[in-house]
């Protein structure tokens, strides 16, 4: 039936039997006869013949945007299909948490599209459980969250490394005057918060409660980067992960990192998730593969 939805199409868009028969290489009583077995196979008419001229019944529409439909997702299977056929693939799909997006996914990204200038990388993002259902319905070829997902069968995590927290403060914040700084050191403290929602505020508010601290929260905002950016107008603090915090971006921002070992004993394992490798296309197995490869090499130059 796939092919006589296809014909069926094609005398459609060309509003005639003689020129669809043309376009697709076929004479026009064998066309004929192929829409006839189609309209007895669904048991409708499809066209009022109007002299030469060929009208859609209503049904004939219906089953014209069916097929417009199905030769969308024709299309759609067999490009997937391909990537099964190569270990190079077109597009890669991953899943990242907020915090993931903003921290791991850019140098990640960068080193990807270096290897496979070809690659067309796409990124969904969400919190941690919502990557897990994309993983799961197959929506995502795989994600890359701050945790890991241990209670289901049906996602596997891998782990890629361990980040913490760091206090960040612009230099010529006066609370660096003091040679050792502990947690009690927050409490009052001016600080810029991530908003709430995410592994890393929780983390943050837990840290507080536990520790009995009460900063002075002047913000609270869902951009690492605009944190980092006001930092030095607010003469505040923040607290960030250990994984953002590369040399440029304090170098730029005349930023300042104190560690605090309370914080080195909170850590946080970023993971990669993904389905039953009985669906995942080569290509796909290779990208986990490299990506696991990636984070690996990093943690050994650390």
């Amino acid at each position: 039936m796939l092919e006589d939805m296809r014909m069926f199409a094609t005398v459609v868009e060309h509003t005639s039997l003689n020129r669809a028969a043309e376009r697709l290489n076929v004479t026009q009583p064998a066309l004929s006869r192929r829409i006839a077995r189609l309209e007895r196979e669904l048991g409708v008419g499809l066209f009022r013949r109007i002299g030469k001229r060929l009208e859609l019944t209503a049904a004939g529409q219906l089953t014209y945007e069916f097929a417009l439909e199905l030769r969308q997702f024709h299309g759609e299977y067999l490009q997937r299909l391909n990537a099964f056929k190569s270990e190079e693939a077109p597009v890669a799909t991953i899943g990242a948490s907020l915090t993931t997006l903003q921290t791991t996914l850019p140098e990640l990204i960068t080193a990807m599209t270096e290897k496979h200038p070809n690659l067309e990388i796409k990124a969904v993002t969400g919190k941690s459980h919502e990557i897990a259902t994309l993983v799961k319905e197959r929506k995502v070829d795989f994600g890359i969250v701050a945790s890991s997902v241990e209670d289901d069968p049906s996602v596997t995590s891998v782990p890629l490394f361990d980040d913490t927290l760091m206090l960040v403060l612009p230099r010529t914040h006066f609370i660096l005057e003091r040679t050792q700084l502990s947690m009690s050191d927050l409490n009052a403290l001016p600080m810029i918060l991530f908003a709430p929602g995410t592994w890393y505020r929780t983390l943050t508010d837990e840290l507080f409660r536990q520790y009995g601290i009460k900063p002075d929260v002047r913000m609270e905002i869902d951009s690492f980067e605009a944190i980092v950016r006001l930092l030095g107008a607010s003469r505040a603090g923040t607290l960030l992960p250990k994984s953002y915090l590369r040399p440029q971006l304090l170098e730029d921002n005349e930023l300042y990192v104190v560690r605090i070992k309370e914080l080195d004993l909170i850590k946080r394992t970023t993971s990669l998730i993904y389905g039953d490798l009985g669906w995942l296309a080569p290509s796909t197995r290779y990208l986990i593969e490299e990506t696991i490869a990636f984070f690996a090499r990093g943690a050994r130059q650390s």
